[in-house]
């Protein structure tokens, strides 16, 4: 048989080899995870984060973080300086943390015995995606300063201009025994997407959060943007994890705060000397967790002191042993639960524990392995059997007289209704299933269904009756379908089970995905290929598509994952000029075209501009163009961070406009900087 041949034009002057920084320009998201503004966030996160690993280290005990007027970051720290002495190359141990990576002192043991920084290429990175930084050592009795432009060592002179040099400068005598690093940087926004921003809002929670996990560490918080910047904020927890646990606490808790601290051993093969030689490591790990009354469970977890928002192995352990310390320890015996167990369906699952669970975990090892340079995920396999047997062993304790009686009693009652709840609501849903398959075609009575399903399908979510009707004329009723809302859509981030399956409107939208819902969902039995939101462009239709993005994400999330949601983006305005009809979907959308038609000459105060108060008084036409033609339509994929979003918007939703006066008020009181509280007779 012949050999294939290569594709023309391909050869060995082809393979390219990036030396240096210039593999993390031209791959970015391998290192910071995109170039949004979360990207940019992390560049910020690498240099606070190795500040905080001197503090978590024991040789600080201050970080003062800086947002400057010029977009530039500085982070300051008093720990021990970055090493300034000649590698035998003859560059600084400065140069080389900052060009070249990984490059850093915490591969092995002997600078940190546990650390956030471990793939030695966060301060390059900054460099790298930075058009300058300036780095300033207090060390040795005195500064030492080396800028670099574009990745380039040297020196900025009195006027500006940048000289490349590996000497570092000697900028002032200082007393011998103070120490520290700041470094300064500003981003290059050619890098980044347009409207990537550092948000002082984002800046601020993640500072707050280091303090909880150092308690001995304080940090100094400025933003100094804008013409009305705010104060400056100084952070510091004294109490560690049951403190951050406090701090996420919302709503009214059920029982104390329990904390559970112990550490284990295990073992991994690490390479020594280029072979591989197994090695016993200590792993510490330090848990706070509280019930609330509420239904939303918030876990956050960390590896020495990085956040690990993916969770990993420890987060593993801990889920798989609180779920077995209740069935072991908590629930058993427990009469509510009786004629469940004899069915075999008494044992609480893992989503049953975790309602209304704040909790935070933190583990502590020398050089974790992570899935991924951002460090969202821990790898490390030994971990997870610590984790589990310490939480276990603690959770039991509690459970069995170690909390306060009535506290533990409540959270029985807690988990053990919603055990209760879960299965009733999987019933309700298995009844109506067995329901539809007896009906005529087991769908909605309110559902205009297509013809033809699969992944070209889609359903349309419309906001009642008045808009339903153009839609269901307008639609291409081959392969579009519409579901009309005639009810409230329940807010699925705050209620359990039980009352999402018996709500009508989410029954009706679950019936007619025909995919089930929660653990049960099954994206290949989806009939539709795309779920579209298309509500009206005001306040009422922002909130049913916050509910609508919510029930989606608690309840049917691999739709999100699979980017297979969407929202409609209807016109506000529509004008006819001549004999067009021109849309516009914002008040400044309108304003610029007015300009742009008054720059044409035409007499801008004859325009009869019609403004939608909702779909409903579109006619067929109109509908269609703007919302139903494929060839014309806006629609604005929604993504899981869109779904979050939402979720947070439903609740505050819920809290404006609500029947709970109280919660309304204490927010109100809480958050109106208009108000003087003195002046207020409550």
């Amino acid at each position: 048989m012949a050999a294939t041949q290569p594709p023309s034009g391909y050869d060995a002057s082809h393979i390219e080899v990036l030396e240096g920084l210039d593999a993390v320009r031209k791959r970015p998201g391998m290192y910071i995870g995109g170039t949004g503004s979360s990207g940019l966030h992390h560049l910020v996160w690498e240099l606070i984060d190795n500040a905080v690993d001197e503090a978590a280290a024991g040789h600080a005990n201050l970080i003062e973080v800086t947002i400057h007027r010029d977009g530039s970051v500085e982070v300051t720290d008093n720990g021990r300086g970055i090493p300034i002495g000649e590698k035998p190359d003859g560059r600084t141990a400065l140069e080389v943390v900052f060009t070249e990576l990984h490059a850093g002192g915490k591969f092995g043991s002997g600078a940190y015995g546990s650390s956030g920084g471990l793939h030695g290429v966060g301060a390059s990175v900054v460099n790298a995606l930075a058009t300058k930084l300036t780095a300033e050592v207090d060390r040795d009795g005195a500064t030492w300063r080396l800028d670099f432009a574009e990745r380039r060592p040297g020196h900025v002179g009195p006027r500006g201009g940048f000289t490349p040099s590996s000497k570092l400068e000697r900028v002032k005598k200082i007393p011998a025994r103070r120490t520290g690093t700041r470094v300064r940087f500003w981003p290059d926004l050619d890098i980044f997407d347009p409207e990537a921003r550092i948000d002082y809002g984002r800046v601020r929670d993640h500072v707050a959060e280091v303090c909880f996990l150092v308690p001995t560490l304080k940090v100094r918080l400025a933003d100094k943007r804008g013409t009305n910047p705010p104060e400056p904020e100084e952070f510091s927890a004294k109490g560690g994890l049951a403190d951050f646990v406090d701090y996420l606490t919302i709503g009214e808790p059920l029982c104390e705060i329990i904390t559970i601290k112990g550490e284990g051993t295990f073992t991994e093969k690490v390479p020594v000397d280029g072979k591989l030689t197994e090695t016993e490591r200590t792993c510490e790990v330090d848990l706070a967790l509280r019930w609330v009354k509420g239904y939303d469970s918030r876990i956050v977890s960390f590896v020495n002191t990085i956040p690990t928002a993916e969770g990993g192995t420890h987060v593993a352990g801990f889920e798989r042993a609180l779920t077995k310390a209740v069935n072991d320890t908590l629930l058993p015996g427990l009469r509510k639960l009786a004629a469940l167990e004899k069915k075999g369906k008494g044992r609480a699952e893992k989503g049953d524990v975790q309602e209304g669970l704040v909790a935070a975990l933190k583990v502590t090892l020398p050089e974790p392995q992570f899935r991924g340079q951002t460090k969202g995920e821990l790898g490390t396999p030994g971990v997870q059997s610590i984790a589990y047997e310490i939480t276990k062993d603690g959770m039991v304790a509690w459970f069995d007289g170690g909390g306060t009686k009535s506290h533990v009693s409540a959270v029985r009652e807690k988990l053990a209704q919603a055990v209760i709840n879960r299965v009733a609501a999987r019933q309700t849903l298995d009844a109506r299933r067995k329901a539809a398959k007896l009906g005529a075609n087991g769908m909605p009575d309110k559902l205009a269904d297509c013809r033809t399903h699969g992944i070209d399908a889609e359903l349309l979510i419309v906001e009642g009756d008045s808009a339903a009707g153009p839609a269901k004329a307008g639609r291409n009723s081959e392969n579009m379908a519409v579901l009309p809302l005639r009810g409230k859509v329940v807010n699925a981030g705050k209620a359990n089970m039980k009352q999402v399956v018996e709500n009508a409107e989410a029954q009706a939208l679950f019936t007619a995905i025909g995919a089930g819902f929660g653990r049960d969902f099954n994206l290949d039995d989806a009939r539709y290929g795309r779920i579209i939101i298309l509500c009206d462009a005001d306040v009422d239709g922002s909130h049913i598509r916050c509910l609508l993005l919510t029930l989606i994400y608690h309840y049917m999330r691999p739709l999100l994952t699979e980017g297979r949601v969407f929202a409609a983006q209807p016109p506000l305005y529509s004008v006819k000029v001549g004999d067009e009809v021109r849309y516009t979907f914002s008040d400044a959308e309108r304003d610029a075209l007015t300009a742009e038609l008054a720059a044409a000459g035409r007499n801008t105060e004859k325009l009869n501009w019609v403004r939608f108060k909702g779909l409903g008084e579109m006619d067929v036409h109109e509908l269609v163009e703007t919302c139903l033609d494929p060839n014309n339509r806006i629609l604005r994929r929604l993504t899981m961070e869109d779904a979050m979003e939402a979720t947070r918007a439903a609740d505050r939703f819920e809290v404006l406009m609500g029947s709970d006066v109280a919660r309304r008020k204490a927010f109100l009181l809480e958050n109106s900087e208009l108000v003087d509280p003195a002046a207020l007779d409550v």
